[in-house]
């Protein structure tokens, strides 16, 4: 579905912001918070929590290095975007004045193989062909330590990594045979398992859990904002994590709500699809955090650089004040 047939479901739900605070909002068009965005804006929680969510969705391509929306928030165009914590650290260790302030989920992919290809495990990537978004995407460096600390072999030497620069082209290069195998983002894979003949040889919150060492559900992206905004918005940030827990207890227990996501917003036309989407996204949404999650976070990254090195993840630590769980 195209990124304007998705924005026309929400902009009927665009009214007057009075004045009310406002919180632009800037998410990709195939990215799992626009389910949850729209769910906001469907059900009115923002004017219910005394804010203005304005939604625009963008491409999910890259902007000189950064994801589009990684982009629209360093220049000002957005006060509200999610992405990895890992990249969050990384760009607020270069400089950029951006905070996490409440997490989202577990929002990592899967490893995607052809079904009849010998891709069966980690241990047969050496090799072969494994198309990624990019080389700094969370999904290549969750594979690259977990081959690394538990089977000895780092794949970005014994295998080839192929950038996509987007999860649309990702997918087609899956398809055109480009590669042996994609590691694609959650919300896509149901997609082309369903379709075939593919299938997932590996859901990547199985390596996020065990490299954490912990059973908590860890976040992987959190929502982010900049400082001037936060100074400036502090009862909008508050308010849209009030409004964040409401619109959560909402979709992990309303399957009507997910069948109208699926009606205005997936491109997909199989319910099988579409419930697949909304037990993944129930599987991988995190409602809340504290300082023992945090504390997860912190240490799932530790163990990341340890096994990767600086390189891989493009930073070597967790700058101070990237995570701010006393905006309440």
């Amino acid at each position: 579905m195209t990124i304007e047939t998705q924005q026309a479901a929400l902009d009927e739900h665009h009214d007057d912001p009075e004045d009310l605070p406002v919180m632009r909002a800037r998410f990709e068009h195939n990215g799992s918070p626009r389910y949850m965005l729209y769910a906001m804006k469907r059900l009115g929680l923002d004017k219910e929590h005394g804010f203005h969510l304005d939604v625009k969705l963008v491409s999910d391509e890259l902007e000189g290095g950064m994801e589009t929306v990684e982009a629209r928030l360093q220049d000002g165009d957005a006060d509200l975007i999610d992405i990895d914590y890992i990249s969050t650290a990384r760009e607020r260790a270069h400089g950029a004045p951006i905070v996490a302030f409440h997490p989202y989920g577990r929002t990592v992919g899967g490893l995607v193989a052809p079904e009849e290809s010998g891709i069966s495990e980690l241990t047969d990537l050496p090799d072969r062909r494994v198309g990624v978004v990019r080389r700094l995407d969370k999904n290549w460096i969750l594979v690259r330590a977990a081959c690394r600390e538990y089977h000895g072999f780092d794949p970005e030497v014994e295998a080839t990594s192929v950038e996509a620069g987007s999860k649309v082209g990702l997918t087609r290069m899956l398809h055109d045979g480009e590669v042996d195998a994609i590691l694609q983002f959650w919300p896509i894979v149901p997609e082309i398992v369903e379709r075939g003949p593919y299938r997932e040889v590996l859901p990547m919150s199985r390596l996020v859990q065990r490299l954490a060492g912990t059973d908590n559900r860890l976040p992987v992206s959190t929502f982010l904002t900049s400082e001037d905004y936060l100074a400036r918005q502090p009862d909008a940030v508050r308010r849209f994590k009030r409004a964040y827990r409401d619109v959560v207890d909402h979709l992990v227990t309303d399957d009507r709500l997910w069948e109208e996501i699926g009606e205005r917003l997936m491109t997909y036309d199989d319910p099988a699809i579409v419930n697949a989407v909304r037990d993944g996204w129930r599987d991988m949404v995190v409602r809340d955090w504290d300082a023992d999650t945090v504390r997860g976070m912190e240490q799932l990254f530790e163990h990341l650089l340890g096994v990767t090195g600086p390189d891989a993840l493009g930073v070597d630590h967790v700058p101070s004040g990237t995570f701010r769980l006393e905006v309440e």
